[in-house]
């Protein structure tokens, strides 16, 4: 494991060291600010600053491809690696007990399914408000496959997609099949693109066989509910404990970005890049044009959203971001536990509108016109918007959801999936923006259903001065 380094002459080495001595004072920056009280989110921009500065270095003085660059990235990911890790370790348990309580708090499956039918519903509908974004903002540019070149990495990920989509499920009750725990344990593992609805599905049925304690067995029930409290309080506390070291991930997961790209290869894919990211701000923009719509500040919501969006943009992981999606929903947005919980849980495998929404109508409108399809005919808009939508259930909230979303997509059209493989070069600073996207789809959901249920805390959302993470803890 050690035969790089033995390989690596002196004064090679002697750089690396230098870099992870720099960086490691950049953790020691960090630390210093947490002890000084400063500000969860401003420490979060001053990591994100640190980074981009580190990563920026790495790049100028030594190049992607150097084994200095490539040896010091590797400790870096140590850090990064470790942290995304944790996240993933926290998410599986949050959502049982989440969901859990939230069933409990509710005490009725017709309020837990009025709830869950509002928030689908808005997941859904602006899922298909950014396909159609994306698949105007595409025609409108006339971005077409022309141009896209095949390397030897291109070729190799044709091959994988042509085997891949064998095993895409194109039919609806497929999919909702999918979501049914018929393991618990395995999906209590995230071993399924499904498994974190699957979760979402046990934790109910758990929370109404307890309901359905209660009315037979009042103390049974009182112990059982007091376990499941004290369970809850653990995992919160445990999410804590997690959430305090974003900082120092966050700081780990930009200089990697930033020094590990390969920016010369993403420039031959510039316009695509470019288009992905209009349509993008279109529907962040949206996004705001509906809180406005319901009385909320969009100005306040980015305000107090920001550090949680620029996670998920570095992480390129909703169901990494979960437990912050959750956090600053609670903490900082006034959405009720119950809504936050289960919309959160819902929003991380349902309706995204990046990965799910803007990215495969993109490639579908891309693909038409090598097959003789107007991209703007309605007939095949309209068939877009709803194979999106339908398709948008089960989508992984992990690197890579985008690309099987866009599987589903075009093989339920009939059309070639090789055009995925030719972007797969400027994919990871594409999905960034698009997890962003998904992110804040999952809180504009939350919003919207406690805004109608009358549930939200207006005074918690324009309270400018709450922290997300309770610094005095």
């Amino acid at each position: 494991m050690f035969s790089n380094y033995l390989s690596t002459d002196g004064p090679q080495i002697l750089l690396f060291v230098i870099n992870l001595v720099v960086f490691g004072a950049g953790i020691y920056l960090l630390i210093c600010a947490q002890k000084k009280r400063i500000s969860f989110s401003n420490r979060v921009f001053l990591a994100m600053a640190a980074g981009i500065l580190f990563g920026l270095l790495l790049q100028l003085i030594y190049g992607t491809g150097s084994p200095v660059n490539k040896m010091t990235l590797s400790w870096i990911n140590l850090v990064s690696g470790v942290y995304i890790g944790l996240l993933k370790m926290i998410v599986m348990p949050l959502v049982l007990v989440s969901v859990l309580m939230a069933v409990l708090n509710l005490k009725g499956r017709k309020d837990v399914g009025r709830l869950g039918a509002t928030i689908l519903g808005v997941l859904l509908a602006t899922t298909a408000i950014a396909a159609l974004v994306g698949a105007l903002t595409t025609s409108a540019f006339g971005l077409t496959t022309t141009g896209l070149e095949k390397g030897q990495a291109e070729t190799d990920r044709i091959a994988y997609l042509e085997n891949k989509v064998s095993e895409v499920p194109t039919d609806l009750p497929g999919q909702i099949v999918s979501f049914i725990p018929a393991n618990p344990f395995l999906d209590l593992t995230g071993a399924r693109s499904s498994s974190t609805i699957a979760v979402v599905v046990f934790a109910a049925f758990l929370g109404f066989a307890m309901l359905g304690v209660a009315r037979r067995n009042e103390a049974a029930f009182t112990r059982l509910n007091a376990g499941v409290k004290a369970l809850h309080s653990l995992v919160l506390e445990l999410v804590k404990i997690v959430l305090r070291l974003t900082p120092y991930g966050l700081l780990a997961l930009v200089a990697n970005i930033v020094a590990g790209s390969n920016w010369a290869q993403m420039m031959k894919l510039v316009n695509f890049v470019l288009i992905s990211y209009l349509a993008i701000a279109v529907m962040f923009a949206i996004h705001f044009l509906i809180l406005a719509v319901f009385g909320l500040n969009p100005l306040t919501y980015l305000k107090k959203a920001w550090s949680t969006l620029t996670f998920a943009f570095v992480s390129r992981s909703s169901a990494g971001t979960l437990p912050l999606t959750i956090r600053t929903q609670t903490s900082r947005l006034g959405v009720p536990e119950s809504i936050a919980n289960i919309g959160s849980s819902f929003g991380v495998t349902i309706g995204q509108n990046g990965c799910a929404g803007i990215y495969p109508a993109m490639l579908a409108v891309m693909v038409a016109p090598t097959l003789g399809i107007n991209p703007l005919d309605p007939g095949f808009l309209l068939q877009l918007v709803i194979i999106i939508a339908v398709g948008s259930f089960g989508i992984a909230g992990v690197g890579g959801g985008a690309t099987y979303a866009g599987l589903v997509v075009l093989s339920s059209l009939g059309f070639p999936v090789w055009i995925a493989a030719l972007l797969i070069s400027v994919e990871p600073l594409i999905d960034m923006a698009r997890t962003a996207l998904n992110v804040s789809d999952a809180f504009v959901a939350n919003l919207v259903t406690a805004r109608v249920r009358g549930e939200l805390d207006l005074a918690a959302y324009n309270d400018s001065t709450i922290e997300l993470v309770d610094e005095s803890a």
